[in-house]
């Protein structure tokens, strides 16, 4: 999505819900992140490792968010607070379970990273919100 967009949204999520605009970098960054880790989380899973089951609803909430980030002007902040906090989580799971197999797979050690530059993103945008409250 180009800044252009980013930043009407922005501002229809301010003036829809009367919370301040979030920086639309942040956001890019997370939406940008939650769709490197769910392509990586899809490759990884069809390796058919234990961290398949993991990988592939990882995959599923990160896609989940992006969706959700795409429509946060009707989201509240708690629950967006409460679907960034469920993102980071099934990572954490993920990148667990991707990383005991990392070192004999170049594509686990591939989504480990994903989920864990996922989580900081999902952060960031939970940073973000705090921060304009």
């Amino acid at each position: 999505m180009d800044a252009r967009m980013m930043h009407a949204m922005a501002g229809e999520m301010t003036a829809m819900t009367g919370m301040p605009a979030m920086d639309a970098a942040v956001m890019q960054a997370c939406m940008d992140a939650c769709a490197a880790c769910e392509q990586a989380c899809t490759i990884c899973s069809v390796q058919m490792m234990d961290c398949a089951p993991a990988c592939m609803t990882c995959a599923d909430m990160c896609n989940t968010m992006m969706r959700a980030m795409l429509r946060m002007p009707g989201m509240t902040p708690a629950s967006m607070m409460a679907m960034l906090d469920a993102c980071m989580a099934m990572c954490q799971t993920c990148m667990d379970m991707c990383a005991m197999h990392a070192e004999e797979s170049t594509v686990c050690a591939m989504c480990a990273e994903a989920c864990r530059a996922c989580m900081d993103a999902c952060m960031a945008v939970k940073d973000a919100m705090m921060a304009t409250s």
